[in-house]
């Protein structure tokens, strides 16, 4: 039996991504696992925190008391959703370690891998 919506799936025309454009999930690979005689499980594969290199830093933002990382996302990056962009350019996993102390330098930069003026 054909099954034409198997077939776009199969051949990639069709967005299969259920993160948002915004998510750090979103160019993660979804696969399926799947054991002999069970259900199959679908998963994320493991997203790595890349390198502080990878970022080109256009400013920094000193924390003050009550800073908050949506915040901060919010003002330099114009979307409070982009907090793990900051995250990732700053080589934290948790997003609170980045406010925790008042005076830490936090690095605003482009996204991954897009260069910067001291990068060209």
């Amino acid at each position: 039996m054909n099954d034409p919506l198997k077939a776009l799936l199969d051949a990639g025309v069709l967005n299969t991504n259920r993160f948002p454009d915004n998510s750090r999930y979103h160019s993660t690979e979804v696969t399926t696992l799947e054991p002999e005689g069970q259900e199959p499980i679908t998963y994320l594969k493991r997203r790595f925190v890349p390198s502080p290199k990878r970022f080109a830093i256009i400013q920094e933002h000193t924390v003050v008391e009550g800073d908050r990382v949506d915040n901060i996302a919010a003002q330099y990056l114009g979307d409070p959703e982009l907090y793990w962009r900051l995250c990732d350019a700053n080589s934290v996993m948790r997003p609170d370690d980045l406010i925790e102390t008042a005076g830490t330098k936090v690095a605003i930069t482009l996204p991954e891998n897009v260069p910067g003026e001291s990068d060209e």
